[in-house]
């Protein structure tokens, strides 16, 4: 995996003057780290789902726009580089993906994946393993269960599902921002059957009734996998992912939910997925992501942990 080449704007030296890409380094064994970051470079479940590919593009576009976002805590960050899907291999790129979260969160408190199409959720779970009581929150208009032949950007929570199951584990799923148009009658029986807990956009305009839903869904669960799907934002925010949003969830109440979850204790393992470049309007999308990443790991470093049962 070839390391991302960090740089941005520099106002001088000294901890005064820090900026995101001041803060990261290349993996050193046996160094403790806030964070861990690692992309996921792939489109390849975005384009078997028949969507508009250019998300592998995501994880540079992302880096890029953190980098010269100001840091004022003390923050440690590693960057693992990507996790490239080549020749159409997703399933062998969710493994890899799944061995490098693993490794790293031995030295990390936190890991970070930089998608990709949503596909990288399937990757993200294979690297923390079936561990009881893990809480799976999506920020997201698709609940993402669907049935298919082999896996694609829409099938990665049916896949843990089934993966929870064969490991006699519970799947504790819940999605904030589910659009009734972009679900079909079926997607909602398959999360029914399986439990899940969501929140309908209609529903999530102002942060009251989400953050309460999150907070409800905490207080199951003895740690906390947030991935984000950028299409949960509306068009105007964030028209850079592959199904751009009619209503979505505006960005201040995901930044509520978001810190909901971060207050907890209980956070993890964070992705953040479908930003594709090809189609963000100037820069927009990946400059929402990266103030949501920034805010969701300086947050978190300073955050005492929740300990587990």
């Amino acid at each position: 995996m070839a390391p991302f080449a960090w740089s941005g704007r520099s106002d001088g030296d000294g901890p005064e003057h820090r900026r995101f890409w001041n803060v990261v380094s290349e993996p050193e064994r046996g160094r403790q780290t806030n964070v861990a970051l690692v992309g996921f470079a792939s489109d390849e479940g975005v384009r078997r789902n028949h969507g508009r590919v250019g998300a592998a593009e995501g994880p540079g576009a992302l880096r890029a726009a953190l980098a010269s976002l100001a840091v004022h805590e003390d923050l440690t960050v590693v960057d693992h580089g990507d996790v490239a899907v080549t020749d159409g291999d997703l399933e062998g790129g969710q493994r890899r993906l799944g061995e490098v979260i693993a490794a790293a969160r031995e030295s990390a408190d936190l890991t970070v994946v930089l998608g990709g199409g949503h596909e990288t959720a399937y990757g993200s779970h294979l690297g923390l393993g079936p561990r009881p009581r893990l809480g799976v929150l999506n920020l997201d208009a698709h609940f993402d269960l669907r049935a298919a032949e082999r896996p694609t950007s829409g099938t990665p929570f049916r896949q843990i599902a089934a993966d929870r199951h064969e490991a006699g584990v519970d799947f504790d799923y819940a999605v904030v921002g589910i659009s009734r148009t972009s679900n079909t009658g079926t997607l909602f029986d398959t999360a029914d059957e399986l439990g899940v807990r969501w929140l309908l956009d209609d529903d999530s305009q102002e942060p009251g009734a989400p953050v309460r839903f999150v907070e409800d869904f905490l207080a199951g669960v003895d740690a906390v996998y947030l991935t984000i799907d950028l299409d949960v934002l509306p068009a105007a925010v964030a028209p850079g992912v592959s199904a751009p949003a009619a209503l979505g969830v505006p960005p201040f109440v995901i930044q509520a939910v978001c810190d909901a979850v971060v207050a907890s204790g209980k956070l993890v393992h964070l992705d953040v997925t479908e930003l594709n470049p090809r189609f963000d309007v100037d820069q927009r999308t990946a400059r929402v992501a990266a103030r949501l990443v920034h805010r969701i790991i300086t947050r978190h470093a300073s955050t005492p942990r929740h300990q587990e049962a």
